[in-house]
């Protein structure tokens, strides 16, 4: 897959929300699927913001979005990839595909309840991969009040989150179904949410590499 061309946001609004993400501060980005509620999960306290912000259970983890493979294997334990993570994440990314695998030992971000684990998806969106970039892997959330439909409108995200999100940062209309997500681990691959891609597909493709 490669990225697509969209309304792309203004060089000071990137600058903004990249500081405000190393402040530790909630910003709403666009991402290839929905707008989606950002932070850098290194700054102390900015996970436990942005499971209020939105309103989320901590039961179900915050994934985490990466501007790269080697991002990726960086918080994988034993600093890679399990191999079918690693065969479906050459196929399959940068796009809608969260991977759930082993998360590296010592990696103490708080995600959730599920502190041996980590859900990594790298975006098929420029945006969220320059910010990945610039600031680190983002810990992130489809911006909506948890239980409401996603937004997807910068406009929608401004009007539900004012005064709770430092930088909101339009890149258009971002309207495609969510990430599928898969746990890759010892016991195979187990579907958790089926979205934009098929489990079928997945599975074929995990079983030709």
């Amino acid at each position: 897959m490669t990225g697509e061309s969209r309304p792309g946001p203004t060089a000071m609004a990137l600058q903004d929300a990249v500081a405000a993400l190393q402040a530790g501060a909630v910003v709403a980005i666009p991402t290839d699927t929905v707008y989606g509620l950002a932070v850098d999960p290194s700054c102390p306290g900015s996970t436990e913001t942005l499971f209020a912000v939105k309103g989320r259970p901590a039961g179900l983890d915050l994934p985490v979005l990466v501007g790269s493979r080697a991002q990726a294997d960086a918080l994988s334990a034993g600093g890679a990839l399990p191999p079918t993570a690693a065969r479906l994440a050459e196929i399959f990314w940068p796009g809608a595909l969260t991977l759930v695998v082993p998360r590296r030992h010592g990696l103490d971000w708080a995600l959730g309840d599920h502190a041996d684990t980590i859900g990594l998806r790298c975006p098929d969106h420029e945006v969220a991969r320059r910010l990945c970039t610039a600031v680190g892997p983002l810990a992130t959330t489809s911006a909506n009040p948890h239980g409401a439909p996603p937004y997807t409108e910068a406009r929608a995200v401004a009007r539900a989150f004012a005064g709770r999100v430092a930088v909101i940062v339009d890149g258009g209309r971002c309207a495609r179904p969510p990430s599928t997500v898969v746990a890759v681990d010892a016991a195979g691959l187990r579907c958790l949410r089926e979205g934009a891609l098929s489990f079928a597909d997945v599975v074929a493709a995990a079983a030709a590499g």
